[in-house]
């Protein structure tokens, strides 16, 4: 807590008490807290306007705080708000007399005749407390700039905290109360409730989205995979879903490939040509007209992406902050989380502490902002060295435990035609060909599975598994209509079209 310094009923803080030292009067408009306390006391449509846009804190005026308060606590409780419940409940509080009885309420009353204006009157006295605020701030920052030991890392990552905090009108709150919280957590159940579809940000995989209700907001989301499993195609698949076919803002920071590469591979993706043709250009002209075509979806898609190499926790914030004030992004996504630096001097010279600090940075982004980082790592080589089963298991998980513990859900990307495992472990022992399997190992707040999906190797794809689970219930199912006299031959869809062309041979990085 600040100190602070009562002067003639106002409560001065340090940094205004400086202002006043030097003979500056910090920004306020006293008239107007007077006119909308006294709009609020004779009209009610006057509080359902500004409610949501002041706060006790925002009025410069110690009594004025209190009345506002007052008026809080009558409006949450719908209870009437007038001259004599504002006053009862200031008498309650024991604040009465020292915002100066009822002969100041009632001079407050006296001094409008309506609510009119009053959200523009509002606004000022909102602006008056950025202004403050915005003071405030910067004497601290100046004040820690002095002080040796702090990192100038640190100083310009707070300093650019708070400032979002001000630009976003969202000075930092205290500690909640459980009925506040209660309040808060019944309203979201009710909105989920009353929401069609997913309660988070849809990955457009079904039965990923059915485990998960898609990635909700403040989540920190781990992909791990080895080298060449898929991790950044699975993500750009996921990414080009949101933008495209949900109008979802996604940010992507890709440390390991360009951004021309990337989109290189959108593209690959959205008209089915082949990464060879286009990395060649050897296209034919029907082609061509197919890429200017399928292309305009992607062009006009809330995609960002950012190729900064070894960018460093610090700058990834700073950025990403940018991005949710600018274009309100809903997803973050980083390619990959073992890339990325501490910055500044804290450099421990330990990786896993570094990994470990990056990790916990990435949940606290996902906090601030409130949506999913979604981050990739990689898996130590204790896969590869395993015999049986190289299915990915939460101990594979490379270079700090501390990636486990702060993520809310860890997954893991499987594909056993890599190790040139040609059937699944399962009872139908159906192949494995253009198949890989997305491992939910850790759900903080939902239930596990091991989802698979089709691979496109070609196109760097992944789809939903639709109509059949393998190519073995695809022919078990032809089978079965084959000797139904109902069958039909047009009732089913090629092998071609429900999963995909044979590779043709393409080995693209993931």
């Amino acid at each position: 807590m600040k100190p602070t310094q009562q002067i003639q009923g106002y409560q001065i803080d340090k940094s205004t008490l400086i202002q006043l030292e030097r003979g500056k009067i910090p920004p306020q408009a006293l008239d107007l807290e007077e006119v909308v306390l006294g709009a609020m006391m004779i009209d009610k449509k006057g509080v359902d306007e500004v409610v949501d846009l002041l706060s006790p804190e925002s009025f410069y005026k110690e009594a004025h705080q209190h009345i506002f308060d007052a008026i809080l606590i009558l409006f949450e409780k719908s209870d009437p708000i007038d001259l004599l419940t504002v006053s009862g409940q200031l008498k309650k509080e024991g604040k009465l007399e020292k915002i100066g009885g009822d002969f100041y309420l009632i001079a407050l009353t006296q001094k409008v005749s309506s609510s009119a204006h009053i959200e523009f009157h509002a606004r000022i006295i909102l602006q008056k407390f950025i202004q403050r605020s915005l003071i405030k701030i910067s004497n601290e920052i100046i004040e820690d700039s002095y002080d040796e030991s702090v990192d100038v890392f640190d100083l310009l990552d707070n300093a650019e905290s708070k400032l979002y905090d001000v630009t976003l009108g969202n000075v930092k709150k205290s500690t909640e109360t459980a009925q506040d919280l209660v309040i808060q957590a019944k309203k979201k159940i009710e909105e989920i409730a009353n929401k069609e579809g997913l309660s988070g940000v849809p990955s457009g995989f079904e039965r990923v989205d059915k485990v998960t209700s898609g990635w909700q907001p403040s989540d920190l989301v781990i992909i791990a995979a080895r080298p060449g499993m898929g991790k950044t195609a699975l993500t750009l698949s996921m990414a080009r879903n949101m933008a495209v076919n949900n109008n979802v803002p996604v940010a992507f920071f890709s440390l390991e490939m360009s951004s021309v590469q990337l989109i290189t591979r959108l593209i690959s993706s959205e008209t089915g040509l082949s990464s060879e043709k286009l990395r060649t250009g050897k296209l034919e002209k029907h082609e061509w007209e197919q890429l200017n075509v399928k292309v305009k979806s992607l062009e006009q898609a809330p995609l960002f992406i950012d190729d900064t190499p070894a960018l460093s926790i610090f700058d990834l914030r700073a950025k990403a902050r940018r991005l949710a004030s600018q274009h309100k992004i809903k997803l973050l996504i980083v390619d990959y989380l073992q890339l990325m630096t501490v910055g500044g001097n804290n450099k421990t010279g330990n990786r896993e502490q570094e990994i470990s600090t990056i990790s916990r940075n990435l949940k606290s982004l996902a906090k601030e902002l409130d949506i999913p980082v979604i981050a990739l790592s990689q898996l130590s080589r204790a896969v590869e060295t395993r015999t049986g089963s190289k299915r990915p298991i939460l101990s594979d998980l490379r270079e700090s435990g501390a990636i486990e513990q702060d993520a809310d859900i860890v997954s893991f990307i499987y594909r056993p035609e890599y190790y040139k495992i040609d059937e699944w472990d399962d009872e139908e022992r159906s192949p494995t060909e253009g198949q890989a399997e997305f491992i939910i190992a850790k759900h903080r707040n939902g239930g596990l599975d091991n989802i698979r999906l089709k691979f496109n190797g070609s196109l760097g794809k992944f789809e939903n598994l639709d109509n059949f689970d393998s190519p073995f219930e695809f022919h078990s199912k032809m089978n079965a209509a084959a000797n139904d006299n109902t069958f039909k031959p047009d009732q089913f869809p090629t092998q071609d079209q429900a999963f995909g062309t044979p590779d043709d041979g393409d080995d693209m990085p993931f």
